[in-house]
Parts: structure tokens; sequence; C-alpha cells
């Protein structure tokens, strides 16, 4: 990882995404649904490797559907490098399980104007790690 520098410069750049990514950690992951917007659309691309991969797509229900089928407080995001470019934070990560790496992710969220999410775009794939 960085330096304290580099996490409080991407903390402060995705802080949307951060939020995000708390609160998917957390016991009660649903919360991300007071995140989003009215017109809110997502993909979110998983590979497990060795060309296993599922997307879950579609709106409030299709999030819904993807949360109900996660596994709860096991996971741990880490945003390794972020930006925001208007209303747009995107940000490269990784994924460990007791401490060890499992997958990176690529994000996109695209935010209305009071900061809620809009659009939502997650690749993730164990088969590439970014070392820092």
């Amino acid at each position: 990882m960085g330096s304290a520098t580099d996490l409080n410069e991407t903390t402060s750049a995705t802080p949307v995404l951060v939020a995000w990514f708390a609160i998917m950690d957390s016991d009660d992951p649903d919360r991300v649904l007071n995140m989003i917007a009215d017109d809110f659309r997502m993909s979110v691309q998983f590979s497990t490797g060795g060309g296993n991969a599922a997307e879950f797509v579609g709106d409030r229900a299709g999030l819904v559907e993807y949360l109900q089928q996660r596994e709860k407080s096991v996971l741990v995001h880490e945003i390794l490098a972020g930006a925001r470019v208007g209303e747009v934070e995107l940000a490269l990560g990784r994924t460990t399980r007791n401490g060890d790496f499992e997958a990176s992710f690529n994000t996109s969220a695209q935010l209305d104007g009071s900061g809620r999410v809009r659009r939502l775009l997650i690749c993730r794939t164990p088969e590439i790690s970014f070392p820092l």
C-alpha cells in the first residue's frame, strides 16, 4: 500500500466509493440501498477465476438480488488508487479474506447532484493483482 498521504488523497477523491465499500464490508450491507438514486443502474462483473464469471445487472431490484447472494462481513475492500472526474468516481482496489489477497477490482460510479449513485460498474477478478 502507498503512504498515508496517498491513502488520504484517494479517500478524499472517492468519498462515495469509500463509504460504499465500508458499508459492503459491514454486518449490514443493505444500507447501500440508501446511497442509490431513483434511476440507479448497475453491472457487477464477478469472476472467480479460471474463466468462471457471473454478471449481476439491474436497477434497485438487481442490487437487492446481488446483496442477497453475498457473504456478509467476510471480505475487506481496500481502495488502492482513486480519482474523481466530474460526477464520476473511479477506483482500483483489492479484496482480502482473513488478510489474504482474494481479488482485484475496478469500480466506476456516476453520482447525481446530491452525491447518490446513479450508475455503478464493478469488475472483479482473482487473476491479477496490483502490487504497490
